[in-house]
């Protein structure tokens, strides 16, 4: 895969913690930032994703009622307290 380079500016306790990790991992300080890139923009499609599908649904009408949610929220914790009884 290509790669390109770019330029982050960051306070120095926290590249001198990257680098800290970095060492105690035996990992380049590029590495440890393209994971923790990779893992930022995984979990924030992903909530992307969700949130696009929420607002499709209730675009659509496809809504749940407070109420509803309630009583589903009360049932589950009253049969988890009976699990643990």
């Amino acid at each position: 895969m290509a790669t390109e380079a770019f330029t982050v500016r960051t306070e120095s306790n926290i590249v001198h913690q990257l680098d800290y990790m970095a060492g105690s991992l035996d990992r380049s300080r590029n590495y440890l930032v393209n994971q923790a890139i990779q893992e930022y923009l995984e979990t924030h499609a992903w909530q992307i994703e969700k949130i696009t599908q929420g607002i499709e649904a209730a675009d659509r009408g496809e809504l749940v009622g407070h109420d509803q949610v309630m009583q589903e929220m009360e049932a589950l914790i009253e049969q988890k307290a009976k699990d643990k009884a």
